[in-house]
């Protein structure tokens, strides 16, 4: 599809840089939020006295929690507006952030995570429909890159984290200092304007809007399930990473940017993540929503040798690097193609819900994966389980619909 030009009578939203900035900063905070529990698998299974095994299934809770806070945040989205929900949202899951420092045990680090959950998954919906429809439409595909690159970007900050913060502060302050930046979010989205597309097509009631949810039900199920194996393909290559690279001998004594490889390769790859999120962002534009996201997972299939199976520090940190490169590439141009694809007046509800029930089905997948690498090895677990998922996305989009450009305002 071309792309459209603005006509006159829609221009540029005043002040649309606040509500950018805002979707941006959150998903960077969502995700610096979920990935210290990443870092943390041991500290946190010494701490509550369980398994590691224990801490990877509260990921998976948290992942399973997500579409209950699409739901409930984008229908009130839908109803009463973008900017008083995204307040709401964000306030909610640096709440139940920074609690989980406190919690006095493993029952209850589990439910705070489960809560947290909640708010993970209202946000995105929220912060997307949010951000898309201020941006001026010729910019949506970089925008769109830059929000999603707030999730490695997200990453990244954790990996830092761990170095500078949790050897001077301890654990605890990892779940705490997202705090600082949800002020700054909260502030943000204040100073935003409302949205005008939602202004244009606000429903009248909730039951409304969970009426013409279901009058869509034929590209509900395709996104459903082009969601679904795209979290197979951002957890299944991020979660247990770190956690494969302390099997690895040939890169225990070695240093990255002057620190241990577990926290020196993440960052690397995740800066590699940013950059694909951006370049495949930008040129959906020019080739269109698709062709890029299959242009970024063939490089993510070609990666997974040296990915998986590099023998040395140099080609594990090249693989890593062109893998996400490749995967958030992908993702990059997932907010812009999904809020074009959905209804006008569920904008917020139906691409955050598709999104996080997508999660949902997908929760298990962390846990998947480590069960494979109890049965074959890291390597050989990893490789299966990321080819099947790329091979049958390239597939899912090659045939897949796309509405690149069109208007929110019409």
């Amino acid at each position: 599809m071309e792309v459209l030009s603005l006509s006159q009578n829609e221009t540029n939203t005043p002040g649309w840089q606040f509500a950018v900035t805002s979707g941006i900063l959150g998903w960077v905070l969502d995700a610096f939020d979920f990935f210290v529990v990443v870092f943390l698998l041991d500290s946190l299974a010494g701490h509550f006295h369980v398994e590691k095994r224990a801490i990877v299934w509260t990921i998976s809770i948290t992942l399973a929690m997500r579409p209950v806070g699409a739901l409930i945040f984008g229908a009130l989205a839908d109803r009463y507006g973008r900017k008083k929900p995204l307040i709401a949202c964000v306030i909610y899951f640096s709440a139940a952030t920074m609690l989980s420092a406190f919690a006095p045990n493993y029952t209850v680090f589990l439910i705070l995570r489960a809560l947290y959950g909640i708010g993970m998954g209202g946000y995105w919906g929220i912060g997307a429909s949010f951000a898309m429809e201020n941006a001026p439409r010729h910019r949506r595909g970089v925008l769109s890159g830059m929000m999603q690159g707030g999730y490695p970007f997200g990453y990244l900050l954790a990996a830092v984290g761990m170095l500078t913060i949790a050897p001077h502060f301890g654990w605890r302050a990892m779940f705490v200092v997202g705090s600082f930046v949800a002020v700054a979010i909260v502030i943000l989205t204040a100073l935003s304007p409302e949205s005008e597309a939602w202004k244009m097509h606000r429903m009248g009631s909730v039951g409304s809007i969970f009426k013409t949810l279901f009058q869509h039900k034929r590209s509900f199920f395709y996104l459903l399930m082009v969601m679904a194996v795209m979290t197979c393909l951002s957890h299944g290559t991020q979660d247990l990473y770190p956690d494969f690279l302390k099997t690895l001998p040939s890169i225990r004594h070695a240093l990255i940017l002057g620190v241990q490889p577990l926290y020196g390769i993440p960052i690397l790859y995740n800066i590699g993540a940013i950059v694909g999120a951006l370049f495949f962002g930008q040129i959906s534009e020019k080739i269109g929503r698709r062709y890029s996201i299959m242009a970024a997972l063939a490089l993510a299939l070609f990666s997974i040798p040296a990915w998986a199976f590099g023998s040395s520090v140099v080609v594990l940190v090249l693989g890593s690097f062109l893998m996400q490169t490749g995967v958030q590439g992908a993702w990059g141009v997932i907010p812009a193609h999904l809020n074009e694809l959905s209804p006008d007046s569920v904008r917020s509800l139906f691409p955050g819900f598709v999104y996080q029930l997508g999660v949902l089905i997908a929760s298990p997948a962390v846990s998947f994966e480590f069960f494979l690498r109890n049965h074959f090895g890291y390597p050989w677990a990893l490789t299966l389980f990321e080819s099947l998922v790329i091979v049958v996305l390239l597939f899912v989009f090659a045939f897949g619909p796309e509405q690149r450009g069109r208007s929110f305002r019409r």
